[in-house]
């Protein structure tokens, strides 16, 4: 007898992973939805998986607030890191008691601003000091202000220079922000606009509180 032959099928093209047009699906899809969610505030998303419009707008939406880099709407990796170290910030750790209080988690490089026990303003991202120039964990104040401040070390200009220990201040960064495999020295970066709200709320004698120690330091 002769042995039976299968009939060959045509080869199954591989699913495409969801998106739309010009808003490509990223392999953090999923979380970044369930962090967007969480935070709230950059419009509807679905925590579903799959990218939709209104997925790809949240995400772009968030992407310039934070300004990463190109702002397309794609769940990479630094999205999802932006997205987690926001949404998982306990910002009680931060013991602010009354006034106006600076906090700054290093560990999940995070910073708020409390007010009377308070949080003003929510958690945004920055980058302290690199390995060998550790920031360190502490309670501190502002004891020096000025606008725009020159580095003698580093022949840099500091727009909104707010100086609080050791020749370390919250100043706007120099750099891109989310480049992590470099830092400051020392220092507290922030992006433009949230070193311009710092400012603004700042003064002598504010109160600034570090806790944690940034990874690698």
């Amino acid at each position: 007898t002769r042995p039976t032959v299968e009939p060959t099928r045509p080869a199954t093209k591989p699913t495409a992973s969801p998106s739309v047009a010009g808003c490509p699906q990223g392999e953090h899809q999923r979380e970044v939805e369930a962090y967007l969610a969480r935070l709230g505030g950059f419009g509807r998303v679905t925590v579903d998986g799959r990218q939709s419009a209104a997925d790809c707008d949240a995400i772009r939406k968030f992407q310039r607030r934070y300004d990463i880099r190109p702002a397309h709407g794609r769940a990479g990796p630094t999205t999802h890191d932006v997205a987690k170290r926001l949404a998982t910030t306990d910002t009680a750790r931060c013991r602010a008691g009354s006034g106006t209080t600076f906090c700054i988690d290093l560990t999940r490089q995070t910073t708020w601003v409390m007010r009377n026990g308070k949080v003003l303003v929510p958690p945004t991202v920055t980058r302290t000091g690199m390995p060998g120039y550790r920031t360190p964990a502490g309670t501190f104040t502002i004891n020096y202000r000025n606008v725009k401040e020159w580095s003698d070390p580093y022949e840099v200009w500091l727009p909104y220079w707010q100086h609080f220990t050791q020749g370390m201040g919250f100043h706007q960064t120099t750099t891109y922000l989310h480049e992590k495999s470099i830092g400051s020295h020392g220092c507290v970066n922030l992006l433009p606009g949230d070193a311009i709200r710092y400012w603004k709320l700042g003064k002598v004698g504010s109160k600034v509180v570090l806790v944690g120690r940034r990874p690698g330091t």
